[in-house]
């Protein structure tokens, strides 16, 4: 007995085997619609390029403060239509300036320090600067994280 159920157990696998394939072949998966361009939403207004604001470019100084220390230091830059140049005299380090981008009110900097690198005994570390022009002073406020320490400075600048 143990071996005919086994023989009615195998047939009954290879019956149920043979009725799912065809059926299975019978109701393929529907196929994916093809992809279509998106068009923009009505009413939704396309980004336009901002429109500069007042002129940067030319050679300021001043002070900057740093965030937790109770002494500002000098600081000069040098700004021109793609970059630019910085000097912190007291701390005997130069650095140069990528302009990244630009909104109505504000300029955007990498800087790269050239001279004084923090990684290789020097006092000041690589970051980034944003001015704005207001009348005649810069606002400049410079971001860094050294070593994984923040350090955030800032100042006023006038025309050199």
């Amino acid at each position: 007995m143990t071996k005919l159920s086994r023989q009615f157990a195998i047939a009954l696998a290879l019956v149920v085997t043979a009725l799912a394939v065809p059926a299975a072949a019978q109701f393929p998966p529907a196929p994916e619609p093809p992809e279509q361009p998106q068009k923009p939403l009505p009413g939704k207004p396309k980004a336009k390029p901002a429109k500069p604001g007042p002129s940067v470019v030319g050679k300021w100084a001043g002070e900057l403060t740093q965030v937790g220390s109770s002494a500002p230091y000098k600081f000069e830059i040098a700004i021109t239509g793609g970059g630019g140049e910085t000097k912190y005299p007291e701390l005997d380090c130069t650095g140069k300036l990528i302009r990244v981008g630009q909104s109505r009110s504000y300029v955007f900097f990498v800087e790269v320090i050239t001279k004084g690198q923090a990684d290789k005994g020097g006092r000041c570390p690589d970051g980034t600067i944003t001015v704005s022009r207001a009348g005649d002073k810069l606002a400049l406020s410079w971001f860094g994280s050294p070593q994984e320490t923040m350090i955030v400075a800032y100042g006023t600048l006038g025309k050199k």
